[in-house]
């Protein structure tokens, strides 16, 4: 179904610029004077082609629990991985279970002081996971780490969130994407 509706915009679109007598209007600017991307120049420039992937995917809700907090199924290298939602994370965080069920292996020599938490200091590893998946949103070299002992869950950070923009609550549920 989406395809059709994509198809159907592009054959307008195509329509409209070719019965179109003279110079076709400039595109709408925001208040900051800037021009809007379009699917064409976000699909074709180098950095515009995640939100251009994010416009495709469409949106995902994700209702509120009654802790207060979102949580997420995830596909983390194609693994099944339940995750709160954290914006004020900047990576990825998997417990020790979860890595090992995405298939990921480390040792204790691998294991040092990697990031500064609200209680102190985190033991653990980066990583770049290859791909994590929410919906229909889909992230690829996405950096990660791994915290072995003391993380009660494994959370969606900022590694991730910023490929789907944009995130917003709205009253008791978190919308992702267009």
């Amino acid at each position: 179904m989406r395809i059709a509706v994509l198809l159907a915009i592009a054959v307008a679109a195509f329509l409209g610029a070719t019965l179109v007598p003279g110079d076709a209007p400039e595109p709408a600017t925001g208040d900051d004077g800037l021009h809007a991307p379009q699917p064409a120049e976000a699909e074709t420039s180098g950095g515009s082609s995640d939100s251009y992937a994010a416009w495709v995917a469409g949106t995902t809700e994700l209702p509120r629990a009654a802790d207060g907090h979102f949580y997420a199924e995830t596909q983390v290298n194609g693994a099944q991985i339940d995750m709160l939602v954290d914006t004020g994370a900047s990576v990825v965080a998997l417990t020790g279970a979860d890595a090992r069920a995405a298939g990921l292996m480390w040792s204790a020599a691998d294991i040092r002081p990697i990031a500064q938490g609200a209680s102190g200091p985190v033991a653990g590893m980066a990583i770049t996971l290859d791909r994590v998946t929410l919906g229909g949103h889909e992230a690829r070299n996405v950096r990660a780490i791994i915290v072995p002992e003391g993380l009660g869950v494994s959370l969606l950070g900022q590694s991730f969130l910023a490929s789907v923009q944009p995130v917003r609550i709205e009253q008791d549920r978190m919308v992702l994407g267009e």
